[in-house]
């Protein structure tokens, strides 16, 4: 398998996130460049956390148009796994591979820290060594995290068993003291209809070695792991 990791300017978690398919899955990783629509014949798609293109506009606004997002769309018509973290939550919601748009946090302040989220679904290749309930630790770091859809496209995620990740108190109730940045119902994570897209604020890459504090997220690239490898 061989996985690969978007590069846009501005993006300062690419090499966090190679770092845990390289060093910790020990699996093959490329990284590939916004201005290339070569996806090198990856089988799986990370979109890292950052700053791409500065957020100018309006976080991800820019890069929807980058050549490799086309690709990474028909990636993802395809059936290939795609991930999106934080920054690159943002891309694929602008980028329509997510529905929902990433607004301001509701204290309008950048928010650094560590925080609790329940797994919602494990019925995901990004989820499936997860059971549903666990409470996973990471970090967030963002500006602009702040959840929200029609009412709508909310019931079709619920209904269709599409959360993946709410933000919740270390023993899994979701309450408002929890919720960091005023996401809508508490999300912190979404899939697509197909599964195979995944998007999310939290920091899987900053939470893969017990180094950093917490290894939950290492839980998600190994779910992935394994999905591609009974693929």
């Amino acid at each position: 398998m061989k996985f690969g990791v978007l590069v846009f300017p501005g993006s300062n978690c690419d090499h966090d996130t190679q770092n845990v398919i390289a060093d910790v899955a020990r699996q093959p990783v490329t990284f590939l460049w916004h201005d290339s629509d070569d996806l090198q014949g990856v089988d799986a798609v990370l979109v890292p956390g950052g700053f791409a293109y500065g957020d100018y506009l309006r976080t991800g606004a820019i890069a929807r148009f980058a050549p490799v997002m086309e690709s990474v769309k028909k990636f993802a018509d395809a059936g290939g796994l795609v991930l999106g973290i934080c920054n690159g939550f943002q891309i694929l919601t602008e980028s329509g591979l997510l529905p929902g748009a990433l607004m301001r946090n509701a204290g309008l302040k950048y928010i650094c820290k560590q925080v609790h989220l329940r797994c919602e679904t494990s019925n995901s290749p990004f989820t499936s060594l997860l059971a549903k309930g666990e409470v996973l630790q990471m970090p967030i770091g963002h500006m602009e995290g702040n959840y929200f859809c029609e009412p709508d496209e909310l019931h079709r995620l619920e209904s269709e068993d599409r959360i993946a990740f709410r933000y919740s108190t270390p023993a899994g109730e979701l309450t408002a003291e929890a919720n960091p940045n005023g996401s809508l119902s508490n999300i912190a994570g979404i899939l697509n209809a197909g599964r195979n897209v995944l998007g999310m604020m939290p920091h899987p890459d900053r939470s893969s070695e017990q180094l950093l504090g917490s290894a939950d997220g290492w839980k998600i690239f190994a779910s992935m792991v394994e999905a591609l490898a009974t693929k």
